[in-house]
């Protein structure tokens, strides 16, 4: 079992898409839906955010963010909207230890991801524009200019997604074909 870069033989499953698409959501929902199925795990990113409201993650300070990466702790890292973020050792352990490991991911990370993973699976969660300004100024966690940044910012997933939900819908029906995805993952990797 290596916890050295790729990791594997798991896989890592990373959920992107523009903020406000709901990514969160539909990940919550399907967690509850696998929470019978000791395979697969949902990550808490760590992020150098101290406010919690709004988004399952780690607060970190920036200072140990910095220690953990140069100390080469995180299997994956990166930086979005002036914050930094992680995916915490546990992840790489999970992975090497066979299971799958679902996280809200970057679409700019992407190709790092790949390198980094022997088996990586990527879900691309959208949603129309109008939508995600309404969900966008409902969080309020940011100023009508910086939602206004967040809207036109629209980077394309840089590698083609394997599974892409349109996230318009009753949140169960999202969660729902995101947890199918999972457990097919699940289960090509205990048959493997």
């Amino acid at each position: 079992m290596s916890l050295q870069p790729p990791f594997g033989p798991g896989a890592l499953v990373l959920v992107v898409g523009p903020s406000g698409a709901g990514k969160d959501t539909l990940m919550s929902a399907a967690a509850g839906l696998l929470a019978a199925e000791p395979a697969i795990s949902f990550a808490r990113r760590l992020v150098t955010r101290t406010d919690t409201t709004g988004e399952d993650h780690t607060p970190v300070d920036l200072a140990t963010y910095e220690a953990e990466l140069a100390a080469g702790r995180y299997p994956l890292a990166w930086r979005a909207h002036g914050l930094a973020y992680a995916l915490g050792p546990e992840v790489a352990a999970r992975i090497a230890a066979g299971g799958t490991v679902v996280a809200n991911g970057s679409r700019a990370t992407l190709p790092e991801a790949r390198r980094q993973f022997s088996r990586l699976f990527i879900v691309h969660i959208t949603v129309p524009l109008e939508v995600r300004a309404a969900r966008l100024a409902a969080r309020g966690r940011e100023s009508a200019e910086e939602v206004k940044a967040r809207l036109a910012r629209a980077p394309d997933v840089p590698l083609a997604a394997d599974l892409e939900i349109e996230n318009t819908g009753p949140v169960a029906e999202g969660a729902a074909r995101l947890a199918a995805f999972l457990r097919r993952i699940s289960a090509d990797a205990a048959a493997a």
